[in-house]
């Protein structure tokens, strides 16, 4: 007989280093292309100046605010790529035994 107690994984589970690695890593790396892409285009000045003329933000905290921006919308893709790539076997019961 099938023991349904326990159910099967697909793979042992990772260690939380690597799993917060696999996301933050390539999402590091893709916010730092789109920063200078981004950068290479817009002056952090003008678009301070378009968006809150009242803040006194210079050119570095400029590309460091659009980095971390940058940086946090990637890390969102990634997360969410990474749950959706969870196996099955983790959150679906095994049925009982008939």
């Amino acid at each position: 007989m099938t023991d349904f107690t326990a159910p099967r994984l697909d793979h042992p589970p990772r260690p939380l280093a690597q799993r917060v690695g696999a996301i933050l890593w390539p999402s590091f790396f893709a916010a730092g292309v789109a920063t200078m892409v981004f950068f290479a285009f817009v002056d952090p000045l003008a678009l301070r100046d378009l968006t809150f003329p009242q803040l006194q933000i210079s050119r570095g905290l400029g590309y460091t605010l659009g980095f971390f921006t940058f940086w946090l919308a990637t890390a969102s893709s990634s997360l969410f790529t990474w749950i959706l790539l969870r196996p099955a076997s983790r959150f679906n019961r095994p049925l009982p035994p008939r």
